[in-house]
């Protein structure tokens, strides 16, 4: 059992699978990006045979992990 809501998100966050290559370019716009992710983006993901569930769960992913990563940095430079 986490007692810690962070840790608890970091375990989340670490567990989608590694991505498919074809997904690389489109998590670093998601990591560095977001906003200029378009349904084309999408689109794309697909027409290569990736599944909505896996662009969900691995953009979720790396969402997550970002934000933690900023969230770290920030504990730092405050204190």
């Amino acid at each position: 059992m986490i007692d810690d809501p962070l840790e608890e998100l970091r375990a989340v966050a670490a567990g989608p699978a590694s991505a498919p290559e074809a997904m690389s370019a489109y998590l670093a716009k998601v990591r560095d990006r977001a906003y200029t992710v378009t349904d084309a983006d999408l689109a794309a993901l697909e027409g290569q045979g990736i599944s909505q569930d896996e662009i969900f769960e691995q953009t979720v992913g790396v969402a997550i992990r970002e934000g933690l990563r900023r969230l770290d940095r920030a504990r730092e430079v405050v204190g």
